[in-house]
């Protein structure tokens, strides 16, 4: 019991010292702020500007729910240039919305894993992952860090999943650690959806 406890206390006394307390903090501010300015943006223009029930019911009427997820995997592969919000209000008019969110959850995770053996490809090639590097260095150190807890945080908010699994992929993380660790996904998923089903 006590080695445990010292164990507890000396991890918790590495995260003061890396600051990994300060970050998580800041991070979910940053997180709780982006959350909100989306709704109040997306409620505004549904509001006052465009009619996006019918958008969105219109989008799933001309597109086929896989060329969707098409464009949802390429998003969450390189570098979440789409916000997975879009994606998940898009799924609330689906006539099986939770299953359709499972499928983007499930998408996302996939588009990590992906990401993970880009990194990993890029490691053996010297000039590209130098450039790579220099790139995520803020991501890479904080992985070196805080390992499968930096993921956990990359999974549930809005730090760019790809990123951070292409970072893993570089400095060669344990993938059956990382396959574990991003499973986080799935339950940042559900939690948006939750607040996003019930406000729109």
């Amino acid at each position: 019991m006590t080695k445990k406890k010292n164990k507890v206390l000396a991890m918790n006394r590495y995260y003061r010292m890396t600051k990994f307390y300060d970050f998580l903090k800041a991070t979910a501010i940053k997180g709780g702020t982006a959350i909100a300015i989306f709704l109040v943006i997306f409620l505004f223009v549904d509001y006052y500007l465009l009619d996006t029930r019918a958008i969105f019911n219109s989008i799933v009427t001309e597109f086929s729910t896989l060329s969707i997820f098409v464009i949802f995997f390429a998003s969450e592969t390189i570098f979440g240039l789409i916000p997975p919000e879009i994606f998940i209000a898009w799924s609330s008019k689906m006539s099986m919305p939770w299953l359709t969110l499972l499928g983007l959850a499930s998408i996302s995770y996939a588009g990590g894993i992906v990401a993970y053996f880009i990194g990993k490809a890029i490691y053996s090639i010297p000039k590209v992952r130098a450039n790579i590097e220099i790139k995520l260095a803020k991501h890479i150190d904080m992985l070196r860090k805080w390992g499968g807890i930096f993921i956990v945080i990359g999974a549930l908010l809005p730090l760019p999943h790809s990123i951070v699994s292409m970072a893993c992929g570089l400095v060669r993380f344990n993938f059956g650690h990382y396959l574990l660790w991003a499973l986080f996904r799935f339950l940042r998923f559900f939690i948006y959806a939750v607040v996003i089903f019930n406000v729109w």
